[in-house]
């Protein structure tokens, strides 16, 4: 790998991250700066298992569309799946500690009975983890 002996400039990134610091000066310390996320903000995993299929969940004003439109109100949706199993939605929401899995799944029940589906999601099938598939 081709290197280059660097004549000026610091350690700090050349892109923006989740904090808007400024310069950090080349004498400052650097270990008081914080950690350096270069592939992108930390997100949270959940898991919600519904009550039935999400097979014909998926229309514009669906149960799935509305799920995922009430968990924004709180935090960004990075990633998410439906399906892998049966009834689940795999979330990974920014930023990190936006929801529980209480205020997660409070959040999710406000989509119940829309889209001409009346699923649900209980309080006891949010999992504070989530596996994607085909990532």
């Amino acid at each position: 790998m081709a290197v280059f002996t660097k004549v000026n400039g610091t350690t700090q990134p050349v892109f923006a991250l989740d904090v808007a610091n400024g310069s950090i000066a080349g004498t400052a310390n650097v270990a008081a700066q914080g950690p350096v996320q270069i592939q992108g903000p930390k997100l949270d995993f959940f898991t919600l298992t519904a009550n039935a299929a999400l097979t014909n969940a998926g229309n514009v004003n669906g149960y799935l569309n509305n799920v995922l439109t009430a968990v924004q109100q709180l935090g960004t949706i990075a990633i998410y799946q439906a399906g892998a199993t049966a009834g689940t939605i795999n979330l990974a929401i920014y930023p990190s500690g936006a929801y529980t899995t209480t205020t997660l799944v409070a959040a999710a029940q406000t989509a119940n009975a829309t889209g001409g589906l009346n699923i649900g999601i209980p309080t006891a099938n949010v999992a504070a983890s989530a596996t994607f598939t085909n990532l």
